[in-house]
């Protein structure tokens, strides 16, 4: 009804002569069609599942895919039928309205239903039947989000005594005190949290505690094999777990990522040039010594190459420049190496690496062979980032974690960035290394 009268009675648009001159029952005739087209659509993309612990951004983008579909659906329709005078901008203007609208009363009603959570209203009471990381996991996110309305009444546990409390939250006794205690608790869920070595009791509980009659999920303790949110496969209807979700993997992902790649640093190469013409000519003049340093770096799969960097350095043996870090204030950094270090000049040769296809614009940065053997024994699951081409800026250095910081912090944004791969997480990172990356306090 707002399209209709913004298009044809607001006088905000004017009308071109010969169209939109089909009257308001003919408009709203299509009604009939889009009102359980769009519902179909809006069940489709997931916006009719339970959201008490989802976040608002993915609902919003569910919403704008639901509502594109659709526009294009009714668009074609249209054209199917011949109908050229129905008008298409003010289709347009129901396509931005009802995302706005749509979006503007489901977060009335989010926060209204968060606000009464908070109260003590519609809540949910749960039980866990397991002791484990998962259950205390599980307590923590739920004392830290009153607002998704889940109560936790208690654990069962054979192995933990009866009375032992987490934040709140006290063991009520074994597992097979299952049926005394349900009438008692008046419950909505349970949750099997079982640690990991009980898994072979696993379809024991749950077989008992579907028995319950009450809802029961499942809450698995294998954070410490994977770490992060599994991809899931169907396999003929056998469920099979990949152990880490890379989407680089994923050939046409593979593709466009080198596509890009390869027309940034072709750019990238052609803007800098002066930049590094100059630096070129300075390391030269400052410093004997070739203007190029090469060293070997660990990439994709494992496999090593020469990255290229602009020298900041005094020449020295491959021994002594081998052995570690630069620090702050070492010698062996030149003046002109000391400016080009804290602004990132030096790493434009990498741009090189880039087009050869050594490198990607944005990615993991990529270490020496000698580190890597060091690390991949002290840090859990550090290999896993050989799984994608390193990179000229990344997730990590954007988070401030460059030079001599934290290895183990630089490894969990990278593997943030592994799993988590989209196209607009790669602009983002370049955007952020644009205004904040380039300058780097921890270069020495």
């Amino acid at each position: 009804m707002l399209a209709w009268y913004i298009k044809f009675e607001s006088g905000i648009i004017k009308m071109e002569p010969g169209t939109g001159y089909h009257s308001m029952e003919t408009y709203f005739t299509a009604l009939y069609f889009i009102v359980p087209g769009y519902v179909l659509l809006y069940y489709i993309f997931h916006l009719y599942t339970p959201k008490r612990a989802a976040g608002r951004k993915g609902e919003f983008y569910n919403i704008v895919k639901a509502n594109t579909v659709g526009m294009i659906l009714f668009i074609g329709a249209l054209y199917i039928i011949n109908l050229p005078s129905f008008s298409r901008s003010m289709i347009f203007i129901f396509y931005g309205l009802n995302i706005l609208m749509t979006t503007f009363v489901r977060n009335v009603i989010y926060t209204c239903l968060r606000l009464m959570r908070k109260q003590g209203y519609n809540v949910k009471y749960i039980l866990l039947v397991g002791y484990s990381r998962a259950a205390e996991e599980y307590i923590n996110r739920i004392r830290v989000n009153p607002q998704w309305g889940y109560v936790v009444r208690g654990i069962l546990d054979d192995k933990v005594p009866r009375g032992t409390m987490y934040k709140g939250i006290k063991v009520l006794g074994r597992i097979d005190n299952l049926f005394v205690i349900l009438p008692e608790s008046h419950l909505d869920e349970i949750a099997v949290t079982l640690a990991l070595e009980d898994y072979g009791r696993l379809e024991e509980i749950v077989s008992l505690c579907e028995k319950s009659g009450v809802h029961t999920k499942f809450i698995p303790d294998y954070n410490s094999v994977i770490p992060s949110s599994p991809y899931m496969e169907d396999l003929l209807g056998l469920p099979v777990i990949n152990i880490r979700h890379v989407p680089l993997t994923n050939t046409l992902n593979l593709i466009s990522k080198r596509i890009i790649d390869i027309v940034g640093s072709i750019v990238a190469i052609i803007i800098s040039s002066p930049v590094m013409l100059f630096t070129a000519i300075a390391v030269k003049v400052t410093s004997p010594g070739p203007i190029i340093f090469s060293q070997e770096r660990v990439g994709l799969h494992n496999k090593s190459f020469h990255m290229y960097k602009f020298r900041s350095m005094e020449m020295q043996k491959k021994s002594a420049e081998q052995k570690a870090w630069t620090t702050k204030n070492d010698p062996r950094v030149t003046q002109v190496g000391r400016f080009i270090r804290r602004t990132s000049i030096d790493e434009l040769p990498q741009l090189f690496n880039i087009l050869k296809g050594d490198m990607s614009l944005v990615g993991p940065r990529p270490e020496r062979p000698l580190f890597v053997e060091k690390f991949r024994e002290e840090i859990p699951r550090y290999m896993i980032k050989h799984q994608v081409r390193p990179g000229l800026t990344g997730w990590a250095q954007i988070n401030g974690y460059r030079g001599d910081t934290s290895i183990r912090k630089r490894i969990e944004y990278d593997l943030y960035y592994i799993e988590n791969w989209t196209m607009g997480f790669d602009i983002k990172i370049l955007f952020l290394t644009i205004f904040k990356g380039f300058i780097n306090k921890n270069a020495y």
